[in-house]
This record gives C-alpha cells, sequence and structure tokens, in this order.
C-alpha cells in the first residue's frame, strides 16, 4: 500500500541525488580510526552551502527531541496528488505532534543519553501501553502547476520550505499511533518503507532527491532484506495481493507463482498493468545536461529568516552554542569556510559562531564575501 518515508525536520542537506552515498559516508565512521570524524562532517558541509538550512534546524534544539511523541513529521518532499480527471496539485505534508513540542537542550541530551540511551523508544512503548496514544494532525500545502512554473525558488528544492504564507496548511486529519508492535524484528526491524510504494491518485514529483530515493530505498531493502522483502508481512499490501513477475531469490515465501508466465507481456493470462491508474503527464520543458546546482543567495535566505526572526534569544545562543561544541573539533581551515556560511546567512549569526571559536571575524567576513570556489580556494 502507501508508504509515507519523511524526517524530522521539513528540509534535508543536499538536493543533488548524487551526493547522497556521500552524505552517508560523511554521518558514519573514519575508514582508518573507525572514530566519528569531525573534518569528514563540516569539510563535506561546507563544500556544500545549500546544507545550511538544515545545519540551522539540526543544531538547534529540534535536533535532539524530548521523546518521538513530542516531535513533528515532514514529508520534506514534494508529492503529486491527482484525481480521474487528470488534474495534479504538488503537496507537502506536515505531521505537527499534538502533545506540543518538546526539546532537549545539547546539555541535556547528553545526559539522557548517558543515564538512558533508550528513552525515546521507551517512552513511546511505555505511553502506547498505558493507552496515552500519541497522536499528528496532519497538514497540507497545495501548490498548482501553474504556481510551480513561476514560483520565487524551485518548488522541488528539499533544501527549502514553501512559506506558510504563501500556501497556507489546510488540516485534513489525524494519524493516532494505537498499538505497539507484538514483536520488534518482525513488525520493525524487517519494515521496508520506501518513497515508491503509492496507491492510485499519489505519484511523484520532479524532485531530484525524491527520484533518487525511489530507487536508493529498494535497492537498500534488496540489499539488507533480500529480494523478496516485499513478501515479509509486515511489508506486504494489507488488503490485496501484489501481482508481479518477480521470481526466485532467497527466501521467497509462497509458491513462487506456481507454474504461471514470469515475463510480460504474454497471452497466458499473467497480470497485466492498468493504465488508468498512471499518474497525469506533465509538462516539461528544456535542456537535459549533467551539471552542478548553481549556488544563489536564495540558498541562505531561509536559515537567516530561520535565525533571526523565528528563534527567540535563547534559541539563538542554544544554536551558536551546540554549534560551537561540535564545529570547534574540526580543523581550523574548515571553521573559517562553515563559519563564513553562517555569516552569509546572517551577519549575527555568523559572527556569534566566530567569536565562539575564536576567529578573526574579519577573516570569515572576507571568506563570506567570496563566491564559493574563491571560498574552497582559500581554505584548502
Amino acid at each position: 500500500n502507501y508508504d509515507m518515508v519523511g524526517n524530522n525536520t521539513p528540509v534535508f542537506f543536499i538536493r543533488d541525488p548524487l551526493k547522497f552515498p556521500d552524505f552517508i559516508h560523511t554521518q558514519k565512521r573514519n575508514p582508518a580510526s573507525n572514530l566519528k570524524d569531525p573534518d569528514m562532517f563540516w569539510d563535506f558541509l561546507s563544500l556544500t552551502p545549500e546544507s545550511i538550512h538544515q545545519v540551522t534546524v539540526l543544531f538547534s534544539d529540534r535536533g535532539t527531541p524530548r521523546t518521538y511523541r513530542h516531535m513533528n513529521g515532514y514529508s520534506s518532499h514534494t508529492y503529486m496528488w491527482y484525481n480521474k480527471k487528470g488534474d495534479y496539485y504538488w503537496v507537502q505534508l506536515h505531521f505537527k505532534t499534538q502533545q506540543g513540542i518538546q526539546n532537549f537542550t545539547g546539555e541535556e541530551a547528553d545526559r539522557m543519553r548517558g543515564i538512558d540511551p533508550d528513552h525515546a523508544t521507551r517512552d513511546l512503548y511505555e505511553s502506547i501501553a498505558r493507552s496515552e496514544f500519541p497522536s499528528w494532525r496532519l497538514e497540507v500545502q497545495i501548490m498548482t502547476p501553474e504556481q510551480a512554473k513561476t514560483y520565487r525558488f524551485d518548488p522541488f528544492d528539499i533544501t527549502k520550505v514553501w512559506p506558510h504564507a504563501d500556501f497556507p496548511p489546510i488540516n485534513v486529519g489525524t494519524l493516532v499511533l494505537n498499538r505497539n508492535p507484538e514483536n520488534y524484528f518482525a513488525e520493525v526491524e524487517q519494515a521496508a518503507f520506501s518513497p515508491g510504494n503509492f496507491v492510485p491518485g499519489i505519484g511523484p514529483s520532479p524532485d531530484k532527491m525524491l527520484q533518487g530515493r525511489l530507487f536508493s530505498y529498494h535497492d537498500t531493502h534488496r540489499h539488507r532484506l533480500g529480494p523478496n522483502y516485499h513478501l515479509l508481512p509486515v511489508n506486504a499490501p494489507k488488503a490485496s495481493r501484489m501481482n508481479t513477475y518477480q521470481r526466485d531469490g532467497a527466501m521467497r515465501l509462497d509458491n513462487n507463482e506456481g507454474g504461471g508466465p514470469n515475463y510480460w507481456p504474454n497471452t497466458f493470462g499473467g497480470p497485466e498493468p492498468d493504465p488508468s491508474f498512471a499518474p497525469p503527464p506533465i509538462d516539461i520543458s528544456g535542456m537535459a545536461a549533467r551539471h552542478a546546482y548553481e549556488l544563489g543567495d536564495i540558498d541562505f535566505v531561509q536559515a537567516g529568516v530561520l535565525y533571526s526572526k523565528v528563534m527567540k534569544e535563547k534559541d539563538r545562543e542554544h544554536l551558536v552554542g551546540n554549534i560551537v561544541g561540535h564545529l570547534k573539533n574540526a580543523q581550523k581551515r574548515l571553521q573559517l569556510r562553515q563559519t563564513a556560511l553562517f555569516f552569509k546567512a546572517d551577519e549575527d549569526y555568523g559572527t556569534r559562531v566566530a567569536k565562539g571559536l575564536g576567529l578573526d571575524v574579519n577573516e570569515v567576513k572576507k571568506l563570506a564575501s567570496m563566491s564559493q570556489d574563491e571560498r574552497v580556494k582559500a581554505t584548502s
């Protein structure tokens, strides 16, 4: 049936799917020391300036939610909703916690990690066991195809949010978690969510990161669970039977489709695609080429607004403190390059990080005035 693969932040670090494997590597361990490596982490992010919005969210208190029950969820990606007439709209989904937002400070999160690293799982499991079912209000932002063509930035760029003033969220329902898994391995460890699992009426958008994930999630599940992971009860359609020509492979759990045809097209009664369920066509134009995204001032605007307009002073203090506490472990040249990006988002933001790291603010300001290529050359 339908999988909603999302995150607890409305944006992401990258918008180019070719960077996805490299980004994941930087979140893991150094291949030589097997230790967490701040140089890997900040080198990649400072070479990927569009990450500034997500970095600002991540290092704020929103990056350390107190429990799973007290954080929001987001589709992050843009999807297509369409009807039988062929009309379609672009949508983004928001799951707003009805328990209220609660976060740890950095110090509280460090303390809890030492006291009870299973705190969030324990809290969710025990609250459901007490019949205190957590719920989230589902809100949808809707954009017409005409609006998408003329909007001031690429609406399919996952490093940016759609302003609520332009696209007010519409309340459409409630998500409730009303039971715990009967067996963790069977229902959680073996779960294989994928943004490519759609139902009629919902389809993908031209979001390039989404296009990459449509492939990468299924590919990863085949590696982790085997080629027949879709037959596991937790991954099988709830009220219908999956009809495919996928045969054989390890851990085939049924009769392997018996003696029916294992190819298509065929004239032996095998399943056939139903074109009536296909998403409507969309208009595209332009030249296809492989090139890097062009960095623009628009890529720093929303991070700056989040810092200066949305956050309160206490939030800004915690943000800067969290960044300084992590970035101080990287090489100075990486500190300078990354802090220049904070400065481009907001001068006060960059200045406070620079002072926290003991950097020369004038040097940071000079780097911020450069192009990205010049900045990289000056800090390499």
